[in-house]
């Protein structure tokens, strides 16, 4: 058998680009030029967890500019080495979104609703994908949030202002609220931190009177109970969704990407509100989720943002999944 090199696979290449190597198939459009598309298509992914059907609905990527401000307690060059060790550019951060609808049978529920479009053009909100699922926007029942940053909650309105799950109960951590809507806090804020708790406000003013809002450890949905998971944001939360004899671990934002914050968990982002809760936070959680190798959702993993946890060395390792129950 011929050995494979890197030089055999590039010359192999090469003979295709010329059209040497890979004869027409049979009634093919040879020579045919086909038009960029220059879009992506809505993502999917449908599974179960015991009776329940949760649906995982791809909101696009942020590719998020990067420096040496990004990681608070690490050098920049150890920042790089990370990225580039995973195949990902040093100065941008691919940040995928998904939000995740849990059908219980009795209720449908969204667990935070993506950006609606309005954090970049690369994430073009939820609608192409609830479309692409087949559910209706009106059908959703309860919406759950685990904390307020805008690719959290921004999908709780259109553009317009208009509410874009007419009939659904909104529920908020406590915390979350407290800490968002303290004037203090406002005023207090560096420049940078302002438009976030300006975009709260956008969010929520008019809707404040029919938000319900939860404490953690309580159940906030038929099979959803709220976790306490602070650092990332003073009342961030997570989510442990259970039917029958199975569970699944909705971590938020406790890892803001797997292959950084996983693999380094004491790292503390610049969006971390409090650093080293947040790292006190995200050991705890993954502690508990490779010990009892617990399927996980990341809102920010690669699609379809579920995996398990398992310990590598001081950190974690992110498993993506290859198979879940589906319909």
């Amino acid at each position: 058998m011929p050995k494979i090199t890197r030089r055999t696979l590039l010359a192999g290449s090469a003979l295709a680009g010329a059209g040497l190597a890979l004869p027409t198939l049979a009634g093919g459009p040879a020579g045919a030029t086909v038009p960029s598309t220059g879009r992506q298509a809505a993502g999917v992914y449908r599974y179960r967890v015991g009776s329940y059907e949760l649906t995982a609905l791809h909101d696009g990527t942020w590719f998020r500019t990067i420096d040496e401000k990004f990681v608070r307690n690490a050098p920049w060059a150890d920042v790089q080495k990370a990225l580039a060790d995973n195949f990902l550019p040093t100065d941008k951060l691919p940040l995928p979104f998904t939000a995740l609808a849990v059908n219980t049978g009795s209720k449908l529920i969204l667990i935070d609703t993506g950006t609606a479009g309005q954090l970049a053009p690369t994430a073009p909100g939820i609608a192409p994908t609830l479309a692409a699922a087949g559910i209706d926007p009106k059908w959703v029942d309860v919406i759950l949030i685990s904390h307020f940053h805008p690719d959290h909650i921004n999908g709780i309105k259109n553009p317009d202002g208009g509410l874009n799950f007419p009939n659904a109960e909104i529920s908020v951590p406590a915390a979350e609220w407290a800490y968002w809507m303290d004037d203090a806090n406002l005023a207090a804020a560096p420049e940078a931190a302002r438009p976030g708790f300006l975009n709260v406000r956008r969010i929520f003013k008019d809707i404040a009177k029919d938000l319900r809002h939860f404490e953690p450890g309580k159940e906030v949905a038929p099979g959803i109970t709220s976790i306490a998971a602070p650092g990332h944001t003073p009342g961030h939360t997570s989510f442990a969704v259970a039917s029958g004899n199975q569970s699944l671990l909705v971590l938020g934002d406790v890892t803001l990407h797997p292959w950084l914050f996983a693999r380094h968990p004491d790292w503390q982002a610049i969006s971390d509100v409090d650093g080293p809760t947040a790292v006190e936070t995200r050991r705890k959680m993954l502690d508990r989720a490779a010990a009892d190798k617990m399927l996980v959702q990341g809102y920010h993993f690669p699609f379809p943002a579920s995996g398990y946890i398992t310990r590598s060395g001081t950190g974690y390792d992110v498993v993506p999944v290859m198979w879940q129950p589906t319909l």
